[in-house]
């Protein structure tokens, strides 16, 4: 009888085990969902224009899941095949650190964290379950080995000269993918000025602030402080100017994002948003701020989903990026996603062209097409990346 008790102990803990390790790639399917909105037709022309452009999008959380973003999978949005199909010259890969459990647009608590046991499930190192600097670290080894095992099919941008290469190199039919680094949220520093030093020898060159809690540099859009930068905020900010990382204030408060711009000497980004005079939701920020950071030079990505843009159909999505270019100017407006990013969307990366066309569709210039889907973006990151 004891052996049978052992045998059969021994079988639910094989199934249990076998549960945990199936359960990311069913919590990513049920949340990285693409909605049914009926089959996406591309005409003729519109791919043809589209295969013309260089397409940047500066917002993916691909390097979360456990998945290799070097084959192409059956669930989420971003992977090396897709981007590939997407015509996507370069995908920006921001790393998530810290999710609290009650997640939500407003009066969102640090208190509690759902990476810790995703980490523990996926089989990430020991290292990363009880430090959110670990995990930055490790989600960058991810994407570098992925570079290693892809020679000439995807390449980690660092600097301007990156840039220029990856450029040249997509010519006569060939279609290596850039990847970029950036951290959503600074809580990875763990309140260390060093650390962004650290960050940036490991790749990254774009540092979102805050995510949806209020951390150590200040507080959140989502957050329960509204409070702006700390003093280790400003520090931060400064430090990373100095080494030519890129701020981003997506997710940032409205006091932050005043405070990094009355401090701030280059340029800022927000990576994925909408515009609230497009879509009145409490994920965006107010018009008056986001014209602000275009009129200093930056940069606003608009994502495909419904907290930014109300709906997430094409065609809604594009009626928020004419909005943004009429309000912020044709050179502040591009793409930022958000795929992977537990939101449902409408097309994941190999059906960007869906963009175009509707841009088409509404009259756009082929020159605020071009801009739009990566122009800005490439001058951009020419213009603020290391000139190394």
């Amino acid at each position: 009888m004891k052996r049978i008790f052992i045998g059969i102990g021994g079988a639910v803990l094989i199934l249990l085990i076998a549960g945990l390790a199936l359960l990311p790639g069913v919590l990513e399917g049920q949340i990285n969902r693409i909605v049914d909105g009926g089959p996406i037709e591309i005409p003729d022309d519109a791919r043809a224009q589209h295969g013309e452009l260089a397409v940047v999008d500066l917002h993916a959380d691909t390097l979360l899941w456990a998945r290799d973003p070097l084959e192409r999978a059956d669930r989420g949005h971003v992977d090396l095949p897709r981007l590939v199909d997407g015509n996507v010259t370069l995908q920006v890969f921001s790393v998530v650190t810290k999710v609290p459990r009650d997640q939500r647009y407003t009066g969102t608590s640090g208190d509690s964290d759902v990476i810790t046991l995703l980490a523990m499930v996926q089989r990430w190192p020991a290292r990363t379950w009880d430090s959110l600097f670990e995990r930055a670290l490790y989600q960058a080894e991810k994407l570098h080995r992925a570079e290693e095992a892809a020679p000439g099919e995807l390449t980690i941008v660092r600097n301007a000269a990156d840039i220029d290469r990856l450029i040249e190199a997509r010519g006569d039919g060939n279609r290596p993918v850039g990847g970029l680094l950036a951290t959503e949220g600074s809580h990875p520093l763990e309140g260390r000025l060093e650390n962004v030093e650290k960050l940036y020898a490991a790749g990254y060159r774009m540092m979102g602030l805050t995510h949806f809690f209020d951390n150590e540099l200040g507080g959140s859009l989502h957050g329960l402080s509204g409070e702006g930068l700390t003093d280790f905020g400003r520090e931060a900010v400064r430090e990373m100017e100095r080494l030519n990382i890129i701020v981003d204030l997506a997710h940032a408060s409205p006091a932050v994002v005043r405070d990094t711009l009355d401090i701030a000497t280059r340029p800022v980004v927000v990576s994925h948003t909408g515009i609230r005079g497009a879509c009145d939701s409490p994920r965006n920020l107010e018009d008056a701020l986001m014209k602000r950071i275009a009129d200093a030079g930056g940069l606003v990505g608009i994502g495909y989903w419904k907290g930014a843009v109300c709906d997430p159909a094409p065609a809604e999505i594009v009626k928020s990026i004419r909005y943004a270019i009429d309000f912020l100017g044709v050179d502040h407006v591009a793409l930022g996603s958000d795929y992977d990013g537990a939101v449902p969307v409408a097309f994941d990366t190999s059906q960007l062209a869906i963009l175009t066309s509707e841009m088409q569709k509404a009259g756009f210039t082929d020159e605020e097409i071009a801009k739009v889907m990566g122009g800005n973006a490439i001058r951009f990151f020419r213009e603020q990346l290391p000139q190394g």
